[in-house]
């Protein structure tokens, strides 16, 4: 079993959603991503998305694109984001990491050496943003056999019949894409966003975490009433761009400030 049934348990007794971050493996250097990752859980984070960066994405908005380039030009790699995870997990052996990216990248890793790596660096799950369910078998098979959730994403446009196809096989939690598009693009409201967790848990009783277009602590609050998980990415990516200098280099600050930031999400993902 990965961390995630734990931690999701954990927050049920406790009565609140999770809170989930995103930020880029790599961005905007190796350092700087593994200082802001490994401050994660004490600025609030109950689970953390890493991005395996990717220089084709379909899903990402501008924000997590440039993220992932600056991520590549400093020499991120999936070698690197499995060798990011490692190293947290010498100080933290509790929060659930899910890497989150595209499927290229781990078909060229090689898909059983990538589940096996993957595992034993202290990854939890795997959220493979175009790999649709009829063809994530030849994943998930060897995922689930190294202890790894496969997360899969439901978005406004799945219908009853599609969502039952979605949650048969996905494990650790599922992923609701609060609004049809790109991350960081437009916001959803949470009355619509609850009515769509309200309806996705008539076909399933892993959690739903709720992702893209939340920006704003107040924002984070109002979702984390109506689902398990609040997700935010592209906010917290653009306070780590918004430090970088002309030349994309992260000064002192960049971590403290991106995490600061979290911690004002998180405080309100706990009052909601």
């Amino acid at each position: 079993m990965s961390r995630l049934p734990k931690t999701f348990e954990r927050l049920n007794r406790e009565k609140r959603a999770a809170f989930i971050t995103f930020i880029t493996g790599g961005d905007p250097d190796f350092e700087t991503s593994l200082k802001i990752l490994k401050g994660l859980p004490a600025a609030g984070a109950d689970i953390i998305e890493l991005g395996m960066p990717f220089t084709d994405p379909s899903a990402d908005g501008p924000s997590i694109d440039k993220a992932a380039q600056r991520a590549l030009a400093s020499g991120g790699s999936l070698k690197n984001t499995l060798k990011m995870v490692a190293e947290f997990r010498h100080d933290d052996q509790e929060t659930p990491i899910v890497l989150m990216g595209y499927f290229n990248p781990v078909y060229t890793y090689g898909i059983e050496s990538f589940s096996t790596d993957a595992a034993e660096a202290g990854v939890d799950g795997l959220i493979i943003v175009d790999l649709p369910p009829e063809e994530d078998e030849e994943l998930r098979g060897p995922a689930n056999t190294a202890g790894l959730d496969v997360v899969r994403l439901i978005t406004p446009t799945s219908d009853d019949e599609r969502i039952q196809t979605i949650v048969d096989g996905a494990s650790g939690f599922v992923y609701y894409v609060a609004v049809a598009g790109i991350t960081g693009a437009q916001s959803s409201t949470a009355q619509i966003a609850g009515d769509a967790v309200q309806r996705i848990k008539k076909h399933t009783d892993l959690p739903v975490a709720i992702g893209f277009g939340i920006r704003t602590q107040e924002q984070a609050r109002e979702m984390a009433k109506v689902c398990d998980a609040a997700v935010v990415g592209s906010a917290i990516v653009e306070t780590i761009a918004a430090d970088l200098d002309k030349n994309g280099k992260a000064s002192v600050e960049t971590a403290s400030k991106t995490l600061e930031f979290v911690k004002s999400l998180a405080a309100g993902v706990r009052s909601a």
